[in-house]
């Protein structure tokens, strides 16, 4: 684990340095509170520092009030050294936001120990920051195909048309359907449609930009969001997609599984007025078109909105 050693006597933080890297710590050494704060606004910070109460600059709880004012969902334990021993002053360290302090000259042994009592609650914390990402991931990603879930791809969907509408930019959607997916779970049973639904799910995601989104919608249904794209470009992404998912089988148990999907398209123009709601209709409807002509098909909304 990395610490930060922030001290103006050189020779004392050394001698700590020789002892926390004999420890197995990492150690930065800094010589004045300032250098403390901006070593401590960096990405790959220490969470854990010693500071000495009297520095150059900023002094100890200066250190940590700045520290502590920062929203920030990593914690820095803060250890002060002080030579002080009257109980207001420890008790305006505390209060400054350290966590713990040790008197000078210190004694190793209870260093070690208060060192490791504040690892312990920085390994809690990352304990419980994994525990909250998992949470989010749970909420956000669908199990299987590690896309977006439904509600994901919608609350983009969302986000990306206001940008798309204030911004003056067209908008595509993609609504796509796995062909007879059904046949695939009736002779290859549930294991071998859930690995087409993870492949087919991938040569989709490569074949989108990184700014675009793909959600899965529902059982064997996608949805892709495509910002700033219009006409031309939605149809060259679909197409794209309907080559991936059809070029090549997917191998299952040994054997190879044929897929093709169906695809419906629709944009939003950026001078036109349609919600999210019709707008995905607009899709789905050329999803339909898209079935009913054949499968294996690419349909434009507006190809229907112009015939008819």
């Amino acid at each position: 684990m990395k610490i930060l050693i922030a001290d103006d006597d050189v020779v004392s933080a050394l001698m700590l340095r020789r002892t926390l890297e004999r420890w197995g710590y990492t150690v930065t050494i800094v010589h004045d509170g300032t250098q403390a704060l901006a070593a401590l606004q960096q990405p790959d910070a220490p969470k854990l520092m010693i500071l000495d109460w009297m520095m150059p600059g900023l002094d100890g709880p200066e250190v940590i009030r700045a520290v502590r004012s920062q929203v920030s969902e990593h914690y820095n334990y803060a250890i002060l050294l002080t030579s002080r021993d009257q109980q207001g002053d420890i008790v305006a360290g505390l209060e400054a936001g350290a966590d713990d302090y040790l008197r000078k000259p210190f004694d190793s042994d209870e260093l070690r120990a208060r060192l490791r009592a504040g690892q312990r609650i920085l390994d809690l914390q990352t304990r419980l920051l994994a525990a909250k990402e998992e949470l989010r991931i749970q909420a956000t990603q669908d199990a299987l195909t590690k896309l977006a879930n439904r509600r994901s791809v919608l609350e983009r969907l969302e986000k990306d048309a206001e940008q798309c509408r204030r911004g003056g930019r067209p908008l595509g959607v993609l609504m796509l359907d796995l062909d007879h997916f059904k046949s695939i779970n009736d002779t290859y049973g549930h294991s071998g449609g859930d690995e087409v639904l993870r492949v087919a799910a991938e040569r989709i995601q490569r074949s989108v930009r990184s700014y675009d989104t793909v959600g899965r919608f529902g059982g064997e249904e996608f949805l892709v969001v495509l910002p700033d794209t219009d006409r031309v470009e939605t149809i060259v992404v679909a197409e794209r997609i309907r080559i991936a998912l059809a070029s090549l089988p997917i191998l299952f148990n040994g054997k190879g599984i044929a897929l093709s999907c169906s695809i419906g398209a629709a944009i939003r123009e950026p001078d036109e007025e349609i919600t999210d709601a019709a707008l995905m209709h607009e899709a789905d409807m050329a999803l339909y078109r898209s079935k009913n002509g054949g499968r294996n098909m690419v349909t434009g909304a507006w190809d229907i909105f112009e015939a008819a």
